[in-house]
């Protein structure tokens, strides 16, 4: 039996972004730099699928958006749009209540009950979004974050050649191409990545055959914290393999409730609560709650391997 690669005493937050850890959508402070009608640019969105099917064309409706907003940036409106433009805007996105101080009182509550703090337990912050990873970079929340997987963009690509040819210098510029995508879908291979440990050993594969032992956070010790539908394929991976699923939502717009409620009604999530971690709120005892379950299972587990050890024979 091959030795084992981690103690897992890890404990893993998972978030979504928008309507999770803020209030709207993160591109918010974006049309307000340039004036533009957020409400124009998502009906536009949406019918986008519907436009390029009825040009014999096929786009992903889950990442349609980034192609609008590149298209946005290519024909002026978004015209000087920078990724370190994004990371500058990222700092205007408005926390949720309690956050990003809830962050910092998981470690705390782990560092204060001595058998956690003897076990090693550690707490760790992922976000997993399908939003911009330069806006997030520069929210308030990023020092606070172990990991991020969301979509990124690229300034100037690498051209035909170009490795005959280096260095070669970047030209910089507005974002032109994308770089990095994630989608509804591909949301569950960032929670096998952190599972296995991809994150912190990029020379693992991802579909790499590991056992339960092996694997660095198990899944039974992850808590995933989103807001809609578009989760369902994460909070499955997580329900079904022992972990723990909240689903939140904010006052408005109010089908924000209604989408969690059904979620909540169809058995998908676990919990429900509003996105407000102020300490004595729900989401904040709920999810405090889950990792003292969490932390005090770590416990037991490690009580009973050494228990598990033979004694050496005593004197006859």
């Amino acid at each position: 039996m091959p030795a084992p690669l981690y103690t897992q005493t890890v404990v893993a937050f998972l978030w979504d972004f928008d309507r999770t850890l803020i209030g709207d959508n993160m591109q918010g402070p974006i049309f307000d730099e340039y004036g533009v009608d957020p409400g124009r640019f998502w009906q536009e969105v949406d019918g986008l699928v519907d436009f390029h099917r009825s040009h014999g064309e096929l786009i992903s409706r889950d990442t349609a958006y980034l192609l609008h907003l590149l298209t946005y940036v290519e024909n002026g409106v978004f015209a000087d749009l920078t990724n370190a433009k994004l990371r500058e805007l990222g700092g205007k996105l408005e926390p949720c209540p309690g956050m990003p101080e809830f962050l910092e009182d998981t470690h705390r509550f782990i560092r204060e009950v001595p058998e956690y703090a003897a076990a090693g337990i550690t707490v760790e912050h992922y976000i997993v979004s399908t939003g911009l990873r330069p806006m997030i970079e520069g929210s308030s929340f990023y020092p606070h974050i172990d990991g991020v997987w969301a979509n990124a963009f690229v300034e100037y690509a690498a051209p035909p050649g170009y490795l005959e040819r280096l260095p070669v210098t970047a030209e910089g510029g507005p974002i032109r191409h994308l770089a990095y995508t994630i989608d509804n879908t591909s949301k569950t291979r960032a929670i096998f990545e952190i599972n296995k440990g991809v994150n912190r050993n990029p020379t693992l594969d991802v579909n790499a055959r590991m056992s339960e032992a092996q694997r660095r956070v198990p899944l039974r010790h992850m808590l995933y914290i989103a807001d809609g539908p578009s989760d369902v394929p994460a909070f499955s991976i997580l329900n079904g393999n022992g972990g723990k699923t909240l689903g939140v939502y904010v006052q408005e717009p109010r089908n924000n409730y209604k989408q969690v409620k059904q979620l909540q009604d169809q058995g998908r999530i676990q919990g429900m609560a509003e996105a407000d971690y102020r300490p004595g709120r729900g989401a904040y005892l709920w999810l405090m709650d889950s990792l003292e379950q969490i932390g005090h299972e770590i416990v037991e587990n490690r009580r009973l391997a050494f228990a598990s050890i033979p004694r050496p024979p005593g004197h006859v």
